[in-house]
């Protein structure tokens, strides 16, 4: 795993009613503080990405769905400079990524509905100023191919 990710296994609680998922706990490890809570979708098969922050902190849980969610460390000083990970997320994996900052991200749907992304970031977002740096999801110097690996 890239250093300073984090994958914490999230934990549903089901009865007759419905379920209950905690997502983030302020006695997590990882918290560090809270900025804001916004939720985010992509439709079948559309990837969101690349992009990364100088300051921020993301917590990400697929909370509807299935997205793949690719992290690519391009801190040169890292021990895991250069590396992919791929996270599958959602429904059937419920899981929260912390993602630290620097390290470049985007998701991509890979269920057969609009999948539901809640994150958790560290900072308030900065209309004016924001923390969010893009690359295009592919042509880069990103070594990554979003398509589906078949085999």
């Amino acid at each position: 795993m890239i250093e300073g990710v984090i994958i914490k296994k999230l934990r549903v609680i089901p009865d007759e009613r419905g379920r209950l998922m905690e997502i983030m706990r302020r006695d997590d490890d990882f918290f560090r503080e809270f900025g804001q809570v916004y939720m985010t979708t992509a439709y079948p098969g559309v990837v969101k990405g690349w992009h990364y922050h100088k300051v921020q902190y993301d917590n990400m849980a697929v909370v509807k769905g299935m997205m793949k969610i690719v992290l690519y460390d391009g801190r040169r000083e890292s021990p895991t400079f250069s590396r992919i990970d791929e996270i599958f997320a959602g429904e059937h994996n419920p899981v929260l990524v912390h993602i630290p900052p620097f390290v470049y991200h985007g998701f991509k749907c890979i269920s057969n509905e609009e999948a539901i992304v809640v994150n958790t970031p560290t900072e308030a977002y900065k209309y004016a100023e924001p923390d969010e740096f893009r690359v295009p999801p592919t042509g880069s110097d990103i070594p990554y191919d979003w398509g589906r690996k078949d085999g």
